[in-house]
Parts: C-alpha cells; sequence; structure tokens
C-alpha cells in the first residue's frame, strides 16, 4: 500500500496545476461512455460538477491510511446516492477517470501510475459501494425552511425541518444541501449548528459574499419559510469524544461556528466536568453575528467561557487580531481537545499556531468552509 500511495503522489503532480482539463476531460468522457448520466448533473458544470472527482481524488491522496478513511468512504458513498450513483455507475467513472489522467498527464504518464490508480480506485469504490448498499435511510431528505434570519447583506441563519424520515447527526457534522427551486441538481455543504432534536430541526448559517450566486446565494438571499429544500446525508468527524477527559477548546470564524455551536448544545445536556473554551472571531463585530447567542449559554454554564475578537475593528473593546493569534495568547493548549472551524485561511493559521504550541495532531479536528 505505501508504493501505491507513493506512486499515486507522483503522478497527482503532473495533472494538479490543470484541474480544468482534467476535469473537462473526465465528464466529457463520462457522459460519452454513457450520455443518460448526464441528467443527473446541473445544467452548468462549472465549479459544480467537480463534486465527484475531486471526492475520488481526494480519497485516493490518502489511501495510505485505510483504516481511519473507512469510515469516511463509506459515508461518501452513502452520501453520492443522492447523486442517483449506482453500483454500476463506478466501472464508467473509472474508464473516465483513467483517461483523463493519462490525457492531462502526457507523457509522463507510465504503466505504474495507471495500475496504482486502478488499485486505489477498486478499493475505494468497493468500499463506497458498500457504504452505499449498507444505509436504509433515503438518498436524501425533503426539508421545510421553518424560519429565515438575516444578519447584515450577506448572513443568514435559518432553520429546516426535515419531513418524512427522521435524519441522524451527529454535532459538529456537515450535510450537502439543495434548493431545487432555484438551483436543480447543484449541491453545496453546511455544518448542522444545533445538536440533535427529537423534532427533526437542523439550523444552518450561511455567508455568501456580495454579488456571489450557487447555493449560498439562494439560501441567504432567495430562501423565505415554507420552501423545500433538499438535505443529503450527514458527513464529518468533528464531533464530541466523550470518553476524553480532556478540556475542549473551540475556535471559530465567521459561520465556522456553525459546528462549534451544536458541540457546545451537545455539552449543555451532560458535560460537568470539562472546561469548554471558545474563540469567536470576525472582522467586524457587526459580523459576531451569533454573539449573543453564546452569551446566553455562558450564562447558563459556568464550565463554558467565550472569547470573541475582530480583526479589523479598531473600536472594538473585546480582543484584537486574527482568531489564530488571539488564541495564542491564552494557551498553552497542549492538554486539549481542539476544535477548528472557519475559511481555509484561517483554519491553516490556527492549525500552525497550534502545532507551534505542541498540541498532538491527534487531539484536533477541523472543518473548512468555501464561498459558493
Amino acid at each position: 500500500m505505501d508504493n501505491v500511495a507513493k506512486l499515486l503522489k507522483e503522478s497527482w503532480t503532473l495533472v494538479e496545476e490543470n484541474r480544468d482539463r482534467l476535469s473537462a476531460h473526465f465528464y466529457a468522457r463520462l457522459f460519452l461512455l454513457d450520455p443518460a448520466l448526464r441528467q443527473h448533473f446541473p445544467a452548468q458544470m462549472t465549479g459544480q460538477g467537480d463534486r465527484i472527482l475531486d471526492a475520488i481524488v481526494a480519497a485516493t491522496q490518502v489511501v495510505d491510511d485505510p483504516e481511519s478513511f473507512d469510515e469516511y468512504l463509506r459515508s461518501l458513498g452513502r452520501d453520492h446516492r443522492k447523486y442517483h450513483v449506482e453500483a454500476a455507475h463506478y466501472a464508467t467513472m473509472g474508464v473516465a477517470l483513467l483517461d483523463a489522467l493519462r490525457s492531462t498527464a502526457g507523457d509522463g504518464w507510465n504503466l505504474e501510475y495507471d495500475q496504482a490508480w486502478r488499485d486505489a480506485y477498486a478499493s475505494i469504490t468497493k468500499t463506497m459501494v458498500a457504504g452505499a448498499a449498507e444505509d436504509d435511510n433515503p438518498p436524501y431528505w425533503h426539508a421545510e425552511v421553518l424560519t429565515h434570519e438575516r444578519h447584515g447583506p450577506d448572513t443568514a441563519v435559518l432553520t429546516v425541518r426535515a419531513l418524512q424520515h427522521p435524519l441522524p447527526w451527529r454535532a459538529g457534522q456537515y450535510v450537502s444541501v439543495e434548493v431545487p427551486r432555484h438551483l436543480p441538481k447543484v449541491w453545496r455543504t453546511y455544518s448542522v449548528a444545533n445538536a440533535p432534536n427529537d423534532d427533526n430541526v437542523l439550523e444552518f448559517h450561511v455567508r455568501t459574499p456580495a454579488g456571489a450566486g450557487w447555493v449560498s446565494g439562494a439560501l441567504v438571499r432567495r430562501t423565505k419559510p415554507g420552501d423545500l429544500l433538499r438535505v443529503a446525508a450527514p458527513m464529518g468527524s468533528m464531533t464530541l469524544d466523550r470518553e476524553s477527559t480532556r478540556d475542549i477548546l473551540c475556535v471559530a470564524g465567521g459561520v465556522g461556528l456553525a459546528p462549534v455551536k451544536a458541540l457546545v448544545e451537545e455539552l449543555t445536556g451532560w458535560n460537568r466536568t470539562r472546561w469548554v473554551h471558545v474563540f469567536y472571531g470576525a472582522r467586524h463585530r457587526d459580523d459576531l453575528y451569533a454573539l449573543a447567542g453564546l452569551e446566553e449559554l455562558h450564562a447558563a454554564h459556568p464550565w463554558l467561557s467565550v472569547t470573541p475578537a475582530c480583526s479589523d475593528d479598531p473600536g472594538f473593546d473585546g480582543e484584537q487580531g486574527d482568531i489564530s493569534e488571539v488564541v495564542t495568547r491564552y494557551g498553552p493548549w497542549t492538554t486539549h481537545d481542539c476544535y477548528v472551524s472557519g475559511s481555509a485561511a484561517m483554519v491553516r493559521a490556527t492549525l500552525r499556531a497550534l502545532a507551534e504550541d505542541e498540541v498532538p495532531p491527534t487531539h484536533i479536528r477541523y472543518d473548512t468552509f468555501g464561498n459558493l
């Protein structure tokens, strides 16, 4: 397996600078091999059609750690049911993937690389197919929007109720969401911002930059109570370890607060002995849209502390600076379970800070948020 992983990573360097070409070739070949598959993808493929390809490629890059990745692959197989992917389709996708890799890599490609990708793809898809087959849940849930609250021009907090079937998730996990009325067949992942409950209600925190479209734009600007969404199976391992006795550090930037809020909500039901420190950062105080709710939780639970920070608001009376910098002022965190959620840049900066603090990697779980 080590040699396979080495060959996969070596060969990936031949194509990683040409992702657009790889993607275009993959889907062109896929739809040529099986034209019926085209109906399951959005009309506009740019930026959205890459979900399946991205997932498969990401899986091959960590194939050297199969045990820890097994559950992820099984959940990925369950998640791909929302695309109407069936077991027989994986063989067709494998042919298209190898053809796209060979074409994009050019003369640098060789038979060893080809066989490594065949072996890795076969192993990965076998686990994904098994995960899909063992799932008795529907491929996605219809969900009705209950509330929709705007926070400034680009952020919204909304709640939805999954209809017909209970939707099982754990605090800290994320789901894929589709807005069929505005963007059919286009999916985007969002962390669930509340702990599981008997009412089957999920909360989402959504931010979209000014002028952006896609799913986040539709959820912030065009969605209203009564609308129907589709929500796919939960994924993600940014969940609480109830067996741990370590105190907890949570670092959140912007709407990255969503899974942190869910984790804190879950802790309110059973925690009595672990101190929980939440650091919540944004550029401006107006972007700390959920601070009041966090402070209410702090007032009710003495084990919880909340430290807000702004990086571009000199008049803010809390901490100043990027949240990754603020966290280091309060360390060390070497004896804590650490949870990090926010933009890719914010997560990278926080992971570097925790590494410099010598926090063991096994004590860190994290999630990143894009801007689609």
